[in-house]
Formats: structure tokens, C-alpha cells, sequence
């Protein structure tokens, strides 16, 4: 039976973030004051998490979206998607990643059932991805593009951050390499959380506060209704069904900002 919040929005949609940790320090993602990593302890287990989307699937969840952190760093990540694309309900599992391990999961993915991808890539310049990754090797983020696109995670689609004063020279050069390369691409404005600034994902409904279909589980067990928002429910300490019964009931019906978290640890 479907779900809807106070705003007869539609709720079907859970973005998980598996971990989180990331390979990759993007200026836009990571606080200039650095990260505080989850103990071990903390994060969810895999019986946990695989509990949480059976009882969401019960409720109407139909759709999963894996992030991070980078998702891929979560162990056992192709046996973790296979369980989830076998619970009863799951209609549609994508994962949205960095790229740069995806090169050697793509096929053991989409054989245990991940749909598709999205992959960031805010510039086509190699030297111009190492400063705003902090390290990253571009080469690996193609290597996994071509990955997702031979083993059929389609469509793939590529995320593109806007960030101002740094790449609105590159946002060409990324739309015209999608263009040739049948990838969609979706303009992200970038947000600022504390504030609650955003808009509405170009090529997407992300950031459209009125179509908001979606709730959030962080990597330590909250369930979180709204992205710009402090309000979040622990399936520890509530139990799974009554977190989802509070992040659905008090659902905002727009966001007015955070600093409860940050997007390192709940994969925007």
C-alpha cells in the first residue's frame, strides 16, 4: 500500500547511504574542517540495512538508490545489491557513485540486479579533476563510465556540479561528451546545507520540494525525511516501522536547512 506524508506526496523512494567513506575529497563535499568518520560500530550492518528495506518495501518503498560516501567502499557491495534486488517490492535499485572503482564492479552489478548508475564528473580537464577531487585520477571515471555502458547499467548518467568559480568553463566540454556518448547529464547547483539553499536539479526532479517522493537512511541507522533538514529517526532506537511512521508524518513540505549532517555522510 503506497505511503504519503501530510502533503499527499507520493513516498516511494529511499536513498541509503552504505558508508561513510569516500576515496575521494571533493571541495564541494568535504568541510573545509575536514571529516569525522562513523566507528565501525555505528554503521549498519547488513542484516540491519537489509531489514530496514524489507519493512520499507511493506510500506510502499519500491525504489533504492545507494550512495555514500562512495558506495563502493562498502564490503560485500555485489552481494549486498543481489539481497536487495531480491526483496519482494524492490522495483528499481540505481546506485550513484564517483566512477573510479567502477570499472571492476560493473559487471558483477548488473548481473546481481543493479539497474543503474549516476557517476559525478564536474570537468573533462584531467589536472582540473585533481584539484577539485583532491587526488582523483580522471582516466578511472571514463574507465567506468565505458564499464557501466557495456554491461547495460543504463542509462547512465552523469552528475555535474555547478561550482561557482571553478568550472563553468568545463560545463561545455561535460555536456558535449555526453551528448557523443548517449550519457544523460543532470546540472546540480551547488547547495549549501546549513542555509537550505538550493534548486532544482536541471535534467532531474531532484530539489523540486513539491514532487519530493523520498526519505533518506544514513549509514548509522537514521532515517531522515528531508535532506535540508535536522529532523531524523533512529531505527535503533524507535524501531523500523516507527522511524519510518516519524520521518513520513513530519516530512517538511520544503527544506530550510541542516547542520546535522553533511554531504559526505548522506550522499546528497
Amino acid at each position: 500500500m503506497p505511503m504519503y506524508d501530510r502533503f499527499n506526496r507520493k513516498i516511494n523512494y529511499l536513498r541509503i547511504s552504505l558508508t561513510d567513506r569516500c576515496n575521494l575529497k571533493c571541495t564541494y563535499c568535504v568541510p573545509a574542517t575536514g571529516m569525522r568518520y562513523m566507528h565501525m560500530e555505528e554503521i549498519l550492518t547488513d542484516d540491519e540495512l537489509l531489514e530496514v528495506i524489507k519493512i520499507g518495501a511493506e510500506l510502499g518503498i519500491n525504489k533504492i538508490r545507494f550512495t555514500g560516501g562512495e558506495p563502493l567502499m562498502r564490503a560485500n557491495i555485489v552481494n549486498l545489491t543481489q539481497k536487495v534486488k531480491n526483496i519482494a517490492g524492490i522495483e528499481e535499485l540505481v546506485m550513484t557513485t564517483n566512477g573510479i572503482f567502477l570499472a571492476k564492479y560493473a559487471q558483477a552489478l548488473k548481473e546481481v540486479g543493479l539497474d543503474r548508475v549516476n557517476i559525478s564528473l564536474d570537468t573533462m580537464n584531467a589536472a582540473h579533476y585533481k584539484t577539485i577531487t583532491r587526488g582523483g585520477n580522471i582516466e578511472d571515471v571514463f574507465a567506468g563510465i565505458e564499464a557501466a555502458k557495456k554491461y547495460g547499467l543504463s542509462p547512465v548518467k552523469i552528475n555535474f556540479v555547478r561550482i561557482p568559480g571553478v568550472n563553468q568553463q568545463d560545463e561545455k566540454e561535460v555536456k558535449e561528451f555526453c551528448n557523443q556518448n548517449d550519457l544523460k547529464i543532470r546540472f546540480i547547483r551547488q547547495m549549501i546545507l546549513e542555509t537550505g539553499e538550493f534548486s532544482q536539479v536541471e535534467g532531474g526532479d531532484g530539489g523540486n520540494c513539491s514532487l519530493c517522493n523520498r526519505l533518506r537512511l544514513t549509514a548509522n541507522g537514521i532515517i531522515k525525511p528531508c535532506l535540508h533538514g535536522n529532523f531524523g529517526y533512529s531505527i535503533r532506537e524507535l524501531g523500523v516501522r516507527e522511524a519510518f511512521n516519524k520521518a513520513l508524518n513530519l516530512k517538511p513540505e520544503k527544506g530550510t536547512g541542516s547542520n546535522t549532517h553533511q554531504f559526505y555522510n548522506i550522499g546528497g
